[in-house]
């Protein structure tokens, strides 16, 4: 679901080895979805093998919320398909998106899909843009332009399209953990492209190691430098950044991370932004507001959040890293 350059959202999962004296066994296994790839490790006395019902709840998903999908319901309803009805997953994401797009300002928004089409991070080709695109799509932008009735979506403007690629990755987590939590998991870690919740304790009996990556251009590979690993014990953790999922352009750097007040990719010394909180779907939201915002405004944001903790990776005047983090988090930080 996410474009060539996904942003694997500069998190690698540490995982041990099995603790037999525990109540049930351990069990992982990885597949893919969305575009990228996911992995769960679990604890049970009796299922041992859950791939099959997570690859059927993933594939309801994306029939529902991936724009990459010609037959999902955001599909249809971007191209003003008559009588298109929403389902639960769509409009959970939705109700959830209005409220970050309130409480941030326009900084979420995900009316943004004719730019982020246009910028080259969505369904289709990267265009030429201009001043006269981005002047001309953003007459499209913004979610007071859109509303849910019942369980059908109407737009004030037919050219304005969705898309939750900021959101749905996390809120998909969301609804893994569910599952779990509905077959009594009380020890599980779920991620899905990086984004992760985790409940109860790992397989040593610890809280589960999550590594976030350093955001230098150029690494590509999850977990091969890191910047600091944080621990985590019935939490979500949501990161976005802008050093892999980027192109250039006459020697500009072009990153996904488009102003929904500009039009244009936002530009900014803040460079990797991860989110704890509760729900995997307001941290993955959070995060892509935090990396609209910059850094200061992303520091008032979080700091009158209830609930919400953050870390961030920020380069200062002499191109050196620096990092700023709420409280919260403090003692479970470790830097490898």
């Amino acid at each position: 679901m996410k474009f060539s350059f996904f942003l694997f959202l500069a998190i690698l999962v540490w995982s041990t080895s099995c603790n037999p004296a525990s109540k049930g066994e351990y069990y992982s296994f990885q597949g893919f979805t969305q575009g990228t790839s996911y992995s769960i490790t679990y604890q049970h006395p009796t299922l041992n093998d859950l791939q099959d019902e997570i690859d059927s709840i993933l594939r309801v998903f994306d029939s529902s919320l991936s724009s990459y999908d010609s037959t999902s319901i955001i599909s249809a309803i971007n191209r003003n398909n008559p009588g298109v009805r929403t389902d639960t997953l769509f409009r959970t994401v939705f109700r959830e998106s209005s409220r970050v797009y309130q409480i941030t300002g326009g900084a979420f928004d995900i009316t943004l899909a004719p730019l982020i089409n246009a910028w080259g991070f969505g369904p289709g080709q990267q265009q030429d843009v201009d001043s006269a695109m981005v002047d001309s799509l953003l007459q499209y932008v913004g979610m007071d332009k859109i509303s849910l009735a019942g369980d059908q979506m109407h737009k004030t403007i037919p050219q304005v399209k969705l898309n939750v690629n900021a959101i749905a990755q996390g809120y998909s987590v969301d609804v893994l953990a569910s599952y779990l939590e509905g077959l009594a998991c009380n020890n599980y870690m779920v991620e899905v492209g990086g984004e992760i919740r985790t409940r109860g304790l790992n397989t040593k009996g610890n809280f589960w190691r999550i590594g976030v990556d350093r955001p230098e251009v150029g690494n590509m590979i999850p977990g091969k430098q890191l910047q600091v690993i944080i621990s985590m014990h019935n939490r979500s953790l949501a990161t976005s950044g802008n050093y892999r999922k980027f192109y250039e352009k006459d020697g500009v750097m072009i990153t996904h991370s488009i102003d929904p007040a500009t039009g244009y990719p936002k530009r900014s010394n803040l460079l990797s932004v991860s989110i704890l909180c509760d729900e995997c779907m307001t941290a993955d939201a959070y995060a892509t507001a935090c990396m609209v915002m910059g850094l200061d405004k992303a520091k008032d944001f979080v700091e009158n959040q209830k609930g919400v903790d953050a870390y961030f990776i920020y380069g200062d005047e002499f191109g050196n890293y620096q990092v700023w983090h709420t409280n919260g988090p403090k003692k479970y930080i470790e830097i490898p």
